[in-house]
């Protein structure tokens, strides 16, 4: 195992590597510069020390856990960062191939492999898209359930691998229109600085972080309506075109269901059914990692 190059209170030793891996949020959707996209990462980057880390970028639009694993994971190992943030999830949830213990063994694998070569891992538990796009209650409550055991997952992940987890499922920021784009999916320019700075905070604690925060007011001046209405005319709507073909057929299913439970009176047993879920997918890691298991 390598240690991490870090000098504990006093930081890193130089300018750490620091490499990114998720999906469109981490590669920045929202917060546009030039022909790109910038996003929370590169802002928390720039302040991690007096000099900018050596920073890579990672994430794509529209990945799961499984592109994670299988893509982004080897790139990321052959670059051997110091630093690296797993932020990932939400498009599990929103296909209709979901498995909790599918994402959790698959996270399990991503994060233990960071361990090993010791670098410092940063993680985040997410709000669920439902919410966040306003869907009627028996559209939405499934996608909850769904993210709910998502962060459940990572909340316990992320403490068995001493990962610094930073809780962005709730608070102001998931309220405040301001902080997000037209697709109230993603966030704009303020919010991915609200995560960068929320980051830089987390790891400021453990003396991570000796560079100047992220400044919380944007570089740019906000999109205007005309121009928002243009993009979820063109990008917005191809973005949940694609994912409407896969996921639509079974969201109705579960939204039928979630009426039928609702009209019996039964629909803790929803949660319930969800939590066991949870439980056997976590359960299933440990047995995987005693060396006597059958």
């Amino acid at each position: 195992m390598r240690a991490a190059r870090c000098a504990g209170p006093s930081g890193w030793d130089g300018p750490p590597r620091f490499v990114a891996l998720g999906d469109s949020l981490t590669e920045g959707v929202g917060d546009p510069v030039g022909d790109g996209w910038r996003g929370w990462a590169a802002l928390l980057a720039d302040g991690l020390t007096g000099t900018p880390a050596s920073f890579t970028n990672l994430a794509v639009s529209g990945s799961q856990t499984r592109d994670v694993l299988e893509r982004q994971l080897p790139a990321a190992l052959e670059l051997r960062p110091d630093l690296v943030s797993v932020v990932v999830g939400v498009n599990d949830t929103l296909r209709c191939t979901f498995d909790i213990q599918a994402v959790a063994a698959r996270l399990d694998q991503v994060y233990a492999a960071f361990a090993g070569q010791g670098a410092v891992l940063l993680t985040a538990c997410l709000p669920d898209p439902g919410a966040m796009l306003g869907l009627p209650g028996a559209l939405a409550h499934p996608l909850a359930r769904r993210q709910r055991a998502v962060n459940t997952v990572v909340h316990a992940l992320s403490d068995r691998y001493g990962a610094l987890h930073l809780h962005a499922c709730e608070g102001d920021w998931i309220t405040d229109r301001a902080l997000w784009s037209a697709d109230r999916l993603h966030p704009g320019e303020r919010g991915h600085r609200q995560l960068a700075l929320r980051f830089h905070a987390l790891l400021a604690e453990h003396g991570l972080a000796t560079g100047p925060a992220p400044s919380s007011e944007p570089e740019f001046p906000a999109p205007t309506t005309s121009a928002s209405l243009w993009w979820l005319a063109t990008a917005g709507t191809g973005w949940v075109a694609r994912r409407c073909t896969d996921l639509l057929p079974q969201l109705l299913t579960l939204a039928a269901d979630e009426l039928r439970h609702r009209a019996r009176g039964t629909s803790a047993r929803l949660d319930l059914r969800a939590s066991a879920a949870v439980s056997a997918a976590l359960a299933a890691l440990s047995v995987a990692e005693q060396p006597d298991a059958a």
